[in-house]
């Protein structure tokens, strides 16, 4: 069984083992922050990042069960927002193939960097606490 303090692990071995994902993303996966490619396509481009990993439930004062929440984030520009859609719709099925479910999805636009991002927030609560 996979361990809450696992989850990122779980969540990148997911998302590079669906090459569907893989060929719509030349950016790649990233943990917490995206460094531009040294070649290659920096767009579009995914960012995951844990947002929560406490316990949850308790019994006799244990905890029973760990509530993780995290942010998938993909980028976009003008030349490649075409491809959010399909992104969005992989990410999710590769999170909830996992036990995430999605809580929340928001388009955005970042002014300064003009790029496009859409924030996706999942939550899972695994058995057995941390």
């Amino acid at each position: 069984m996979t361990s809450p303090f696992d989850a990122k692990t779980e969540i990148f071995q997911a998302l590079k083992n669906n090459t569907l994902l893989i060929s719509l993303c030349p950016g790649g996966f990233h943990n917490r922050n995206a460094k531009p490619p040294k070649d290659g396509p920096e767009y579009p481009r995914i960012v995951y990042s844990e947002l929560k990993n406490g316990d949850d439930d308790y019994a006799d004062n244990e905890a029973i069960a760990a509530e993780v929440r995290f942010q998938i984030s993909i980028f976009n520009t003008a030349e490649t927002i075409s491809s959010e859609t399909p992104i969005a719709k992989e990410v999710d099925k590769t999170m909830k193939s996992i036990g995430f479910s999605r809580y929340d999805s928001i388009d955005l636009y970042e002014e300064d960097t003009k790029v496009y991002h859409k924030p996706m927030r999942y939550l899972k609560t695994y058995l057995g606490g941390s």
